[in-house]
């Protein structure tokens, strides 16, 4: 039995969407890293909308039960001003954006370079 030189599995192609991690300029771990990031961000928006849902539902159901109604109000409050803040860091990062670089979407723009 003879195997042949070489490469024995032939050519392999690269899957599609890996130009956008690989080549020149801002590609690879920093395009994973924004990614990831960004991933983040809509997670925890998700997040938030879930508890506030079940927030809304445990207060709805608390009935007369004072611990339960204040436990559940405390969550909803704590939901909402962790959306508040999150909002606000995005407005505050816009006005510094249009404050330092003259464009608002400056420092919104996830961009992480990283070596080659």
């Amino acid at each position: 039995m003879k195997i042949a030189q070489g490469n024995i599995f032939g050519p392999i192609d690269a899957p599609p969407g890996i130009v956008n991690f690989a080549g020149g300029g801002l590609g690879g771990i920093s395009v994973f890293i924004n990614l990831v990031i960004r991933f983040l961000i809509v997670g925890a928006g998700i997040y938030a909308l879930f508890n506030l849902v079940l927030a809304g539902y445990a207060f709805m159901s608390a009935g007369d039960d004072p611990k339960k109604i204040h436990g559940a109000w405390a969550k909803i409050w704590q939901t909402l001003l962790g959306l508040t803040v999150t909002a606000g860091a995005f407005v505050l990062a816009a006005i510094f954006g249009k404050l330092i670089f003259n464009d608002f979407d400056a420092i919104l723009q996830l961009k992480i370079f990283v070596p080659e």
